[in-house]
């Protein structure tokens, strides 16, 4: 895995979303909706980032940098902070309490993991760190979380955010099938407009970019009744 990465948000669905977002580049994560909860995960769990909502309850995102920039806290681990307060004040106030990052609501789920690749890389944590591969691999396809680039047999495939989405996670689990709901939750921030019909246009798309015939596909392969599975063995 690229990095563990401790998620402090009180929105269960947006805490969700990005978790899944997390999990699609790679990552671990572990997600509270409390500041107490996040201070304790930190001391714990020692994950590489924290994701920090700023107004969490029984301890705000500050109190809890704070307390993590203190002596018995982590003053090492990186912290990209989250909040809806967009003046000059609260920014500068969550820089200076020792937040490595600072994004406003309302922000693109994209934008944040491009922050946390930056901050990750900047600190020196995560991203090929210890020598492990992010990039998944199953019949013929790689998919790279970090680059976010997708080859078949070694060539380049341009893919659609939400593609790229389904690809990852049917690579990351090949054999596995997934249903049309389970697929089109891979998509969610990705693509608004995508219902679980739209998810069977995304894998007719993805058959023409990946196999040798799209009308005989033996590498994203259909399970009648249940949904899409991605082949373990290149054809």
């Amino acid at each position: 895995m690229c990095a563990h990465v401790l998620v402090a948000e009180d929105d269960e669905k947006q805490a969700e979303l990005i978790r899944r977002s997390l999990l699609a580049e790679g990552h671990t994560a572990t997600v509270v909706h409390d500041g107490a909860a996040a201070l304790d995960a930190a001391r714990r769990l020692r994950p590489d980032l924290v994701v920090l909502d700023l107004m969490l309850p029984v301890l705000d995102g500050f109190g809890v940098c704070r307390a993590l920039r203190g002596g018995t806290g982590r003053p090492d681990v990186p912290v990209v902070m989250l909040t809806a307060r967009s003046g000059e004040d609260d920014l500068l106030l969550g820089l200076d309490v020792g937040a490595d990052d600072y994004l406003t609501k309302p922000y693109s789920l994209r934008e944040l993991m491009a922050r946390i690749r930056t901050v990750l890389r900047r600190s020196g944590r995560g991203v090929g760190a210890g020598g492990e591969d992010p990039v998944v691999r199953s019949a013929g396809i790689s998919v790279d979380p970090v680059r976010h680039e997708v080859r078949c047999d070694g060539a380049p495939v341009e893919c659609t955010p939400a593609e790229f989405q389904i690809l990852l996670a049917m690579a990351g689990e090949p054999e596995r099938v997934f249903t049309r709901r389970q697929l089109l939750q891979c998509t969610r921030g990705f693509d608004r407009a995508s219902t679980e019909r739209a998810v069977d246009v995304h894998i007719m798309n993805l058959r023409r970019k990946i196999e040798p015939d799209p009308r005989r596909p033996v590498r994203l392969l259909t399970v009648f009744g249940v949904g899409y599975k991605l082949s373990g063995t290149r054809p």
